[in-house]
């Protein structure tokens, strides 16, 4: 999943890197596989989260808790909704240079962290969010300060506990997920990514070999995740967010999107949709 195109575009400045989605889904689904680039908080309003963790194994997140997920997790999920109700949450994704920024001097963290969460501190992760919406919508605040405020969620996760790695995340699932997104709905193919990172396609074959999963995998997880972000966290159109995520029609946007998560697009967004 992703948060915007290039998180970590040095012309960018801080505002416009750190991504805020409101996240909402009327269905229980199980999502396996998801892969985020960048590091994500969820902080979860109605319903629950469950996350299956290669290192930390099964962690459940209620009403009010915080999620994190540090750069290069790859992990299933299951939002669960509450009766009458939507799963509902707010996402935030990081940039890697605000991560070194707060955690550079954690000389002790381990290399994979996992899945982590904050619990029982509602009323503060509610100001957190507030600060975070405040900060982004103010046209007049400086620059400056503007970035000092948005260290404040993963100065507050730190000081709960929580350990992030600084170091970028450089595996080859994460370059060439990378430059897919560039343009999701370019026609990839492992010959223009070969030729983009100068080597073979026989080469690409032995690099992406490491992550388990061949280029036609990769570029079509790519796909299916970004669709699933924005039936999530957007109104934009199903036929819209097909072509958007290089599907040439609709149907078959959701024929692969139900083979992937076992659940049409239209489900995400209303009850027997």
């Amino acid at each position: 999943m992703r948060g915007n195109a290039n998180p970590d575009k040095p012309e960018a400045n801080t505002t416009m890197q750190v991504s805020m989605l409101p996240i909402s889904q009327a269905t229980t689904a199980t999502f396996t596989d998801l892969y985020f680039q960048y590091t994500f908080l969820f902080f979860i309003h109605v319903g629950s989260k469950r996350v299956l963790c290669p290192i930390n194994g099964e962690l459940i997140g209620h009403a009010e808790d915080v999620m994190i997920c540090p750069p290069g997790s790859m992990v299933t999920m299951e939002n669960r909704p509450v009766l009458d109700h939507d799963y509902r949450a707010t996402g935030i994704c990081f940039p890697h240079h605000m991560i070194e920024t707060v955690f550079s001097h954690e000389t002790a963290t381990p290399q994979s962290v996992g899945i982590q969460s904050v619990t029982g501190c509602a009323d503060q992760s509610r100001q957190i969010l507030s600060t975070i919406q405040a900060t982004l919508n103010d046209t007049e605040l400086p620059e400056p300060l503007k970035q000092h405020r948005l260290l404040e969620p993963l100065l507050w996760i730190k000081y709960h506990g929580i350990h992030l790695s600084p170091h970028d995340d450089e595996k080859p699932l994460s370059k060439v997920r990378r430059l897919i997104e560039t343009d999701l709905s370019h026609p990839w193919r492992s010959s223009d990514v070969a030729n983009h990172f100068a080597i073979s396609e026989a080469t690409l074959r032995r690099w992406l070999a490491k992550s388990g999963q061949g280029f036609s995998k990769i570029l079509q997880n790519t796909r299916l995740e970004h669709g699933l972000s924005l039936l999530q966290s957007t109104e934009i159109p199903i036929s819209a967010i097909a072509l958007d995520c290089g599907f040439k029609t609709p149907s078959h946007f959701s024929d692969s999107f139900k083979k992937r998560f076992g659940i049409k697009p239209s489900e995400i967004r209303k009850v027997g949709g």
